[in-house]
């Protein structure tokens, strides 16, 4: 392609040269690093020049060292059609979201660090908690996990991308998409900023999600704004709000002496006390049990079986 060429801008507003949108892919690489959501040759971004035609960042290339001619060009079914760098690995999955999505201009894929933990955790991100993550996110759902560069990773996003714009890859990284790059990017920013807030909260102490009416009138306000929100489809009949996170991960897990259970937590028995039965008793009792109570319940307990040998 030649410099002369131009295309709608990633704003929609005019057109751009061929040369400014690859400058900006640059700026946009370079905003990903300095984030630290990429490190060493981690991450891709593309966008849509045409109805066959896909502006991508290059595979084996450092996001904060893009120049506009290591950019490529491919088509729909991520054959490459220009460019001197060999196109990223993992197109296809950028190329099932343009197919599913014909007013997706702009797709990055990245790994931010805190949006990545909950991906590697196999935590989702939970709902009806931040209202900024609520209007510019929406809900954030978990795609399973698939071999980086397999043609199964677009096919495992599709259950999620009409409803999405942000999809974590299990065990992967994230997905964020969008009919502008620019707010495509600040997708990716979002997330992490609001997983980086849910780990925080858990350690300053316990989390309050939005009650049904705080979340009605927030998605009402989204809607006003314009954006896209699929949970009011029905008029928000079946809006529910997903609270695993702040079930599972309990502020005490992260406390002095408290260890995770199936029923929550509990004191993590001594080291000199830490017997089979301590551990047992100290797995099973209520969350409201102090470390005294185990300890006297423990003994007691081994005063019976002493007394009946």
């Amino acid at each position: 392609m030649a410099y002369g060429s131009s295309y709608t801008s990633a704003n929609g507003n005019g057109r751009v040269s061929e040369f400014k949108l690859k400058e900006q892919m640059c700026d946009i690489g370079r905003r990903i690093w300095q984030k630290g959501f990429c490190a060493g040759n981690d991450g891709n971004h593309s966008y849509r020049i045409g109805e066959n035609r896909i502006l991508c960042t290059p595979t084996g290339i450092s996001k904060g060292n893009l120049v506009p001619e290591d950019l490529c060009v491919v088509d729909m079914e991520g054959k490459q059609v220009s460019g001197k760098r060999k196109r990223t690995s993992e197109i296809l999955l950028h190329l099932a979201i343009y197919k599913a999505r014909p007013d997706v201009k702009a797709v990055i894929h990245s790994h931010p660090p805190h949006a990545t933990a909950f991906a590697v955790a196999g935590v989702e991100l939970p709902t009806c908690i931040h209202p900024e993550a609520e209007v510019f996110l929406g809900a954030v759902k978990t795609a399973k996990y698939v071999t980086p560069g397999d043609t199964r990773l677009g096919e495992s996003i599709l259950p999620y991308v009409k409803d999405s714009n942000t999809i974590l890859l299990q065990s992967h990284g994230v997905v964020c998409f969008h009919p502008d790059l620019e707010q495509a990017y600040y997708q990716l920013e979002i997330v992490d900023a609001y997983a980086r807030i849910l780990l925080l909260a858990k350690q300053v102490g316990s989390i309050r999600p939005l009650d049904a009416s705080e979340m009605k009138e927030l998605l009402d306000l989204k809607v006003r704004f314009g954006l896209k929100e699929p949970r009011l489809d029905d008029g928000g009949k079946g809006l529910t709000c997903n609270t695993d996170f702040v079930s599972r991960v309990r502020a005490e897990v992260g406390g002095k002496g408290r260890m995770a259970t199936p029923s929550g937590t509990a004191p993590v028995p001594k080291v000199g006390d830490a017997s089979p039965l301590s551990k047992a008793i100290g797995a099973m009792v209520p969350n409201q049990y102090s470390e005294d109570d185990i300890e006297q319940l423990v003994q007691t307990i081994t005063d019976q079986i002493m007394a009946s040998v």
